[in-house]
């Protein structure tokens, strides 16, 4: 028998005799009753406690109330976001921008207000090169980097389509109007530093007229280098360079040095020539004073006041030679003494013949005669100058 076909000789047409609710043979529940039952527990629909009638679609208010509840809650939740310490958030109402947040927690209604977060504290980099043409029609190679980060999150994110691409070309610009305004020695060799200020400047002019809305913290200048055809040409110009501000910053350092030394003789020169001045003068004085106190003596007796003056003035020559010198009479015979000499010699015997010493310091110096008229003739003079 099929199993659509009617038991019981016809009296049963169920096969799973759902009709039968008190029987034995219990068949699957209907799906209306099972549906209906459901929704009347939930309070939806028109089960045996449900107001509704049979087949009935329409939702009672308490339905209803509790989806828009369960909708209204789920929107609510879905509406926090964080954002990062490093970042700030771009808040955007319905396309529009509202406002900035900081980091932390915040809320905003969904499907109303979009958040962007942006990374302020990140420091990013950029590379600028390429073949330029300098002022003096030479081509370089130049190569810059230049680090920035994000200041403005509103600029950054409205004012231009692509930020980063946009400092790239007012880095490359900047560059190459400063690389054209100088001089090929002056890129490669004394000028790099003014080049980097250059291009500083130009960038944040550029930056702040397009609104960017980021900041340039450092700009590295890595380097410049002619074409390979004559690069070792223009290394050597760079060394020679070198070598110059080199020995410029020794001669300078050797010049603080030695200065002070300079100042300090000099003015030990000027103590000096002050004193002599001071002693000269001094000197002067006295001696006008004594040939003040002396004139009325050489007045009052000429001649006696005239021979202390010569046997003083011999006193004071003789007083610091060395020389004993002997007039033998009327004859021409000169003897001479050199007292320093013999010293000398007696200090060596002293020296070399230690055991001889009394017999060589008891033996008499032997007299050298020595001819000269014109060592007499002082003596002569002198002497008649006592008579």
């Amino acid at each position: 028998m099929a199993w659509n076909e009617p038991g019981k000789g016809g009296k049963d047409r169920d096969p799973w005799n759902t009709n039968n609710k008190g029987g034995s043979n219990q068949g699957p529940p209907d799906l209306d009753e099972a549906l209906k039952s459901l929704m009347g527990k939930l309070g939806i629909g028109g089960g045996k406690g449900g107001s509704g009638s049979k087949g009935s679609g329409s939702l009672p208010a308490k339905g209803v109330g509790l989806a828009a509840a369960l909708v209204i809650i789920v929107w609510f939740i879905a509406g926090f976001y964080t954002v990062n310490e490093a970042e700030r958030g771009v808040v955007q109402r319905f396309g529009a921008y509202h406002s900035e947040v900081t980091s932390g927690l915040h809320w905003r209604p969904v499907f109303i207000d979009t958040v962007t977060n942006i990374d302020v504290n990140t420091v990013r980099s950029l590379q600028a090169s390429g073949f330029m043409l300098t002022e003096d029609e030479n081509v370089v190679r130049v190569e810059m980097a230049v680090q920035f980060r994000v200041v403005d999150p509103r600029g950054y994110l409205f004012n231009v389509e692509k930020p980063e691409a946009s400092l790239a070309q007012v880095t490359d610009s900047a560059l190459r109007y400063v690389v054209g305004h100088n001089t090929m020695d002056n890129v490669l060799t004394v000028g790099r530093e003014e080049v980097r200020q250059q291009t500083w400047e130009i960038i944040e002019r550029l930056i702040t007229r397009y609104g960017l809305g980021l900041n340039v913290i450092d700009i590295n200048f890595q380097g410049a280098r002619p074409p390979e055809q004559v690069r070792n040409a223009f290394d050597d110009a760079i060394r020679a360079q070198e070598d110059e501000e080199r020995f410029i910053r020794e001669a300078e350092a050797y010049a603080r040095e030695i200065e002070p030394t300079a100042r300090g003789r000099v003015r030990r020169m000027q103590q000096e020539a002050q004193a002599y001045k001071e002693q000269i003068v001094l000197r002067a004085q006295g001696e006008v004073a004594r040939f003040d106190l002396l004139l009325p003596q050489y007045k009052a007796a000429p001649e006696v006041t005239r021979q202390r003056i010569f046997l003083e003035t011999l006193e004071r020559i003789y007083a610091s030679n060395t020389k004993v010198f002997l007039d033998a009479g009327d004859s021409n015979n000169l003897m001479l003494l050199p007292l320093d000499k013999l010293l000398e010699k007696a200090e060596q015997q002293q020296v070399t013949q230690p055991a001889q010493q009394g017999q060589n310091s008891a033996t008499p110096p032997q007299r050298t005669p020595v001819q000269s008229s014109s060592s007499r003739e002082p003596t002569r003079t002198s002497n008649r100058g006592v008579n």
